[in-house]
C-alpha cells in the first residue's frame, strides 16, 4: 500500500473508529452507515468540499447534507476531526447524553457545520433541494463572484424511498439544478434486513425518468469515488445522484454487511475484531497526531478561496444589499403602516386570501428576497403578486416557483431556502393539505426556519368541495405544535398586518389561514394599527355592563359583531375579542392578558369561543365553564352559507345559546 492509499485509509478508519466508540459508550445509536460511507466522505471532505471550519456560515460554502441523519455520527467525526470548533472530543463522548450538542439526530441549531436538522428520512435531500435552487437565484442575482457554490447530499436507501423523495427529485429535475450532487449510500440493507425485502424498483431510472444525471462507483475505491464525483460536477445542467455501493459496517468482520449493525452498538467483542481487521491500534477516541493532522488539513484547502471570495465581496457594489439578505434582515424603511392606512381609509370586502395576494402586491415591490410559490393552486392561493416571475431551468433569476401538486417537496424545499439564507420563501396550498405538509412543517418549527405559508380555504366556508377539503380540527393541531405562529386574520387589515409580522420572525415559520369567501372589513378606526402583534385584542367593547366576552378568529370575527350587537339590543354588554394568533397572546405580559380575558368568575364574565374547526382547545381561554362554539364533525357539501346555518355558525343560532346560559 502506497503513502497516499495509508495516509487515506487511516483517516476514513478515524471516522470508523470515532463512531463504533461513540455509538458504543451511549450503548444507543447507529455505527453502520458512518463505517459504510467513511471512505465516500473522506474524499468528499479531502477534495471536493469548499468549506472553512474557522467561518461555518461563510456565505459562499458548499452546503453538504447528510440526509440520512442516524448516522450522525459521520457528520461529527467529520466536522470534529476537519477542525470545526464544534463538536469537540468530549462532546463526542457524550454522543446522545444529556447536554451533548450530539444530539441523536444532526441538529442545525446546536453545531454550526450542520446545514440542516435531518434524521425525517428523505427531508435532508428535499431540503437540499431548496438550498439549491436558493443558490442558483442568488447566482442569477449577484454573479459567480459572490454567489458559486454546490450542495452535496449523502443520502441512504430509507432516504429515496421515502414518498418525499419523490416529490423532491421530480422539482430538481426540471429545474435543471446542476450544482446538487447526491451522494447515494447504496448498501442494500434497511432495518429490517436487505432492501429487497420491501423494494425492487430500478432506482437508477427513476433518477434519469425524473432529468438527473446517474454515475456510480465503488463507494471503498477512492479512485473510483473521485472518477464519479467528477462526472457529477461536470454535469452542470442536471442535478445528479451518484451511486455508491458500500458495505454497512465494514470493518466489522461478524456484523458488517447485515442489519445487525444498522441502529445497535456493535458490543466490545466486535469493535475489538473490528481495530483488528481495520489495523487501528488505537484506543477508543484516541486520534493520532499524524491522522489528525491530515484532517486538519482538509479545513486549510479551502482557506485561500474563501479569503478571495471575501476580497470580491469588499469591492462589490453590491456587498451591503448582498449582506442584508444573507444576515436575514429586512430594509430599514420596510414597513406596511402606509399601505393599512389605505385599507382603513377605504375598507374593502374581500376573502383575506384576496387581502393576502394585496398584501403580497405591496411586500414583493419593496422586498426583491421573497420567493413565492404554490402546490398547483396559485389561482386559488392568490400567491404570485407583485410582478414576480416564474423560476425556470432558463431564468433563476424569477421569484415565482410552480411546484406543481407537491405540497411535502414544497414545504421542504421552504425550509432548504431559509437554512441556505438570502431569500424569504413563503408557498401555498390548501389548509386541510398541511397534512400532507405536516412533516416539513414540523421541521420548519424545530429548525427555526423562518418561512410562511399561505394556506387558503380554512374553513366550511370553502364551500361545494366537502368534507374532504374542508379544514376541520387542522388549526389547533398546528396551534399545538411548539415554535410556529398560526394566524387566522379577519379582514383585509389584519392580512396585511399579520403578513408584516410573519416577515419580521427571524426563528420560526407563519401559517397563514385565509378564508375563500369575501369578509366585511371589521378594522376600520385609523387609532389602532398593529392590533394584531399581540395576538388577540378588544375589537368591540362592550357598552353596557359587560356579561360576555366574545372570542372569535378568521371569518368567525364579524359574526361574533352580529351576535354581540344582539346581545346589547337584550340589555347584555359584549366586548368582542379577534384571537388571530394564540401564540402571540400567550406572549404577552399579565397585565395585558388580564385585561383582554380577566380572571373572574363566568356567572360575573362568560367567555364564549367561535371558530369554524374544532373547539377542542378552546378551554384554554373560556375556563371549564365556558361556550365553545364550533363543529366537532367533518363538513359537508353545499354552499357555504348553508353550511354555516346548518352547524350553527349564525347569530341566530349562537345568541339564544349564550343568552341561556347567562340565565342560568
Amino acid at each position: 500500500m502506497s503513502d497516499e492509499q495509508t495516509r487515506f485509509t487511516n483517516m476514513a478508519n478515524a471516522i470508523r473508529a470515532l463512531s463504533m466508540d461513540a455509538v458504543q459508550a451511549a450503548n444507543s445509536g447507529h455505527p453502520g452507515m458512518p463505517m459504510g460511507m467513511a471512505d465516500v466522505a473522506t474524499v468528499l471532505w479531502s477534495d471536493y468540499l469548499k468549506f472553512d471550519p474557522a467561518a461555518p456560515d461563510w456565505a459562499d460554502r458548499d452546503r453538504f447534507v447528510l440526509s440520512a441523519g442516524h448516522g450522525s455520527m459521520l457528520i461529527y467525526a467529520l466536522l470534529h476531526l476537519s477542525g470545526y470548533e464544534s463538536p469537540t472530543l468530549d462532546d463526542i463522548k457524550n454522543f446522545r447524553q444529556l447536554g451533548s450538542p450530539c444530539a441523536g439526530h444532526p441538529e442545525n441549531f446546536l453545531i454550526p457545520g450542520v446545514e440542516a436538522t435531518t434524521g425525517p428520512l428523505g427531508q435532508g435531500l428535499a431540503m437540499s433541494v431548496g438550498m439549491a435552487m436558493a443558490e442558483r437565484h442568488l447566482n442569477a442575482v449577484f454573479g459567480d463572484d459572490l454567489v458559486d457554490h454546490k450542495t452535496w447530499v449523502i443520502a441512504g436507501d430509507g432516504c429515496l424511498m421515502e414518498g418525499v423523495n419523490h416529490e423532491a427529485i421530480g422539482l430538481a429535475g426540471h429545474l435543471g439544478l446542476g450544482r446538487l450532487i447526491v451522494l447515494w449510500d447504496d448498501n442494500n440493507i434497511t432495518i429490517d434486513g436487505k432492501v429487497d425485502l420491501s423494494s425492487s424498483e430500478d432506482i437508477p431510472a427513476r433518477y434519469e425518468a425524473t432529468g438527473w444525471h446517474v454515475a456510480s462507483c465503488d463507494g471503498h475505491d477512492p479512485a473510483d469515488i473521485r472518477r464519479a464525483i467528477d462526472e457529477a460536477v461536470a454535469e452542470t445542467g442536471k442535478p445528479s445522484l451518484v451511486r455508491c455501493t458500500t458495505v454497512i459496517g465494514k470493518g466489522a468482520p461478524n456484523k458488517g454487511g447485515t442489519s445487525a449493525v444498522h441502529g445497535a452498538p456493535l458490543g466490545e467483542d466486535e469493535i475489538a475484531a473490528a481495530r483488528k481487521v481495520l489495523g487501528w491500534d488505537h484506543d477508543p477516541f484516541v486520534i493520532p497526531d499524524d491522522v489528525l493532522a491530515d484532517w486538519r488539513a482538509t479545513g486549510e484547502r479551502s482557506k485561500e478561496a474563501h479569503c478571495e471570495w471575501q476580497g470580491r465581496l469588499d469591492a462589490s457594489d453590491h456587498k451591503a444589499e448582498f449582506e442584508r439578505r444573507m444576515a436575514g434582515e429586512l430594509p430599514k424603511n420596510f414597513s406596511l403602516e402606509n399601505y393599512t392606512k389605505r385599507l382603513i381609509d377605504e375598507p374593502q370586502k374581500v376573502a383575506t386570501r384576496k387581502a393576502s395576494e394585496m398584501a403580497l402586491d405591496q411586500i414583493n415591490g419593496k422586498l426583491p428576497e421573497t420567493i413565492g410559490g404554490s402546490a398547483d393552486l396559485t389561482g386559488s392561493n392568490n400567491t404570485k403578486a407583485g410582478g414576480i416571475g416564474p423560476m425556470t431551468a432558463q431564468d433563476y433569476s424569477g421569484r415565482y416557483v410552480y411546484y406543481g401538486i407537491r405540497e411535502f417537496g414544497m414545504s421542504a424545499a421552504m425550509n432548504g431556502m431559509a437554512l441556505h439564507g438570502g431569500v424569504t420563501a413563503y408557498g401555498g396550498t390548501f389548509l386541510i393539505f398541511t397534512d400532507y405538509a405536516r412533516g416539513a412543517i414540523r421541521l420548519s418549527a424545530l429548525q427555526q426556519c423562518p418561512v410562511v405559508y399561505v394556506m387558503t380555504h380554512d374553513s366550511i366556508g370553502l364551500g361545494e368541495d366537502g368534507p374532504t377539503h374542508q379544514p376541520i380540527e387542522h388549526l389547533q393541531s398546528l396551534r399545538a405544535m411548539p415554535n410556529i405562529l398560526v394566524m387566522r386574520p379577519a379582514d383585509a387589515v389584519e392580512t396585511a398586518e399579520c403578513w408584516e409580522i410573519a416577515l419580521r420572525q427571524t426563528d420560526r415559520p407563519t401559517v397563514l389561514a385565509l378564508s375563500r369567501q369575501g369578509l366585511p372589513q371589521v378594522r376600520n378606526s385609523p387609532d389602532y394599527l398593529d392590533q394584531c402583534s399581540k395576538g388577540a385584542y378588544r375589537l368591540k367593547r362592550a357598552g353596557n355592563k359587560r356579561r360576555v366576552i366574545l372570542i372569535a378568529t378568521g371569518s368567525e370575527v364579524h359574526l361574533a359583531l352580529e351576535c354581540a350587537d344582539r346581545l346589547e339590543k337584550e340589555g347584555v354588554g359584549a366586548d368582542v375579542v379577534s384571537m388571530v394568533c394564540t401564540e402571540l397572546f400567550d406572549e404577552q405580559d399579565a397585565a395585558y392578558k388580564e385585561d383582554i380575558l380577566p380572571n373572574v368568575q363566568p356567572d360575573e364574565i362568560l367567555r364564549v369561543s367561535i371558530e369554524a374547526g374544532t373547539t377542542f382547545g378552546w378551554e384554554r381561554y373560556t375556563m371549564a365553564n365556558g361556550l365553545n362554539i364550533g363543529i366537532d364533525r367533518f363538513g359537508a357539501s353545499a354552499p357555504a352559507s348553508d353550511l354555516f346555518e346548518k352547524f350553527g355558525l349564525t347569530a341566530d343560532a349562537i345568541v339564544p345559546q349564550i343568552m341561556n346560559k347567562i340565565n342560568g
